[in-house]
């Protein structure tokens, strides 16, 4: 379960979008590199520099991007949350494992060790163990919080650093599809997940007494947490589809993935209270009880899931689309530009992308389940290394 190897790709950056912020634009040519050496613990990988001369000419200058295998032979990777010491935990949605991977090298890329796997998950459909979290105070309490199925609903639940899994907030609807699993603590402390409809109507999205189409705000205990826009509730947002990925930027203003629409995937900057407008709303809406979504994509070509970010750079990591999906932002959270795309068909089904500590991007696969095509190597962990003015500055 280890991997190595890398690529150097080529991208354009717009000098006149350069002056404001990070624009990432078509792929061009690649060539290759060997593994990383050793990584000190909680200290960036060191990465070779990437091995084509940048160039420059007329209005564009030219960038690349190092791509390094970190992991490999995993079952669904799911979840990516970072500890203390520079590794990583991941969660695998079938097998119901959590695997920690780093920050100790092997010959053929980050060490890979399952830690346990939980027995109360039931993996079924896009159910199973999804959404990983690292407690705040993880130095102290070994504490994780991870995003789970059972039989009967979506769980969050509380796992200590004696394995004892404690559910800490239930009655998330299940489904066959669209069961949310998005989990992070946000920058005020506080536990966020991102939870799906789980009806093919759409009837649970824009019911306030269901905890299905919402992101949730919730305590370490599971209680809904102060300044919730209903004291007694731990919705936060409403009108979702089925919410993958939140990722929050420097102003903590959170974006969040969405996904399962009939005809589009959306991205969507996160207001306390606001309605998303699912499953009356389909990308933008023009009724004014709704927010339209940040941008939105084709469902065809995107279905993203998670997301990260980095400065001015969001990124979706997207299933049917099968890449990356860059959109350069403001400080007033607005898009400059259109989106550009990364990876696009030469990893299959991306699911997960996630900010590491050191400003790299990590990027899981999903090619292990039904709709997927692996090859030998699947599914992998990536990391990106942009080499100039982005993520996981080389």
């Amino acid at each position: 379960m280890t991997g190595g190897g890398g690529w150097v790709v080529r991208f354009r950056r717009s000098r006149a979008l350069a002056a404001s912020s990070t624009a990432l634009l078509a792929l061009t040519a690649g060539c290759s590199f060997g593994p990383p050496g050793p990584d000190q613990a909680g200290s960036p990988p060191n990465l070779p520099r990437p091995s084509a001369a940048p160039t420059a000419g007329g209005d564009d200058t030219s960038r690349e991007v190092a791509i390094t295998v970190l992991a490999k032979n995993l079952e669904v990777p799911w979840g990516i949350a970072f500890l203390p010491d520079g590794g990583a935990v991941v969660t695998e949605r079938d097998t119901a494992r959590i695997l920690k991977i780093g920050p100790e090298s092997t010959a053929g890329g980050l060490k890979v060790t399952e830690l346990r796997r939980l027995n109360e998950v039931r993996a079924s459909g896009d159910g199973g163990l999804l959404g990983i979290a690292v407690s705040p105070g993880y130095a102290t309490d070994k504490t994780l919080f991870v995003y789970y199925s059972t039989d009967q609903d979506n769980r969050i639940g509380r796992l200590a650093g004696d394995g004892r899994l404690e559910p800490v907030l239930t009655g998330i609807p299940r489904s066959p599809e669209h069961n949310g699993g998005a989990l992070a603590f946000g920058p005020d402390g506080f536990l966020y997940a991102g939870t799906g409809d789980g009806t093919p109507e759409g009837g649970q999205a824009q019911n306030a007494k269901s905890l299905g189409g919402k992101i949730l705000r919730i305590t370490t205990a599971g209680k809904p947490a102060p300044g919730n826009p209903v004291k007694t509730s731990p919705v936060w947002t409403s009108g979702h589809r089925n919410v993958q990925g939140l990722a929050w930027d420097a102003a903590k203003r959170l974006y969040a993935t969405d996904r399962g629409q009939p005809r589009t995937a959306e991205l969507n900057v996160v207001v306390k209270g606001k309605n998303y407008g699912w499953p009356k709303a389909d990308g933008e809406s023009t009724d004014a009880k709704f927010t339209n979504p940040l941008t939105s994509w084709p469902t065809q070509t995107s279905s993203c899931a998670g997301v990260a970010v980095l400065e001015s750079l969001v990124a979706t990591a997207c299933l049917l689309g099968q890449r990356l999906q860059l959109l350069d932002v403001t400080g007033t959270g607005t898009v400059l530009g259109s989106p550009q795309e990364l990876l696009t068909d030469e990893f299959g089904r991306l699911r997960t992308v996630v900010t590491a500590p050191d400003g790299s991007f990590w990027v899981g696969t999903s090619n292990q389940e039904d709709a997927g095509r692996p090859n030998p190597e699947d599914d992998r962990i990536l990391r990106l290394v942009f080499s100039d003015g982005g993520a996981g500055r080389s």
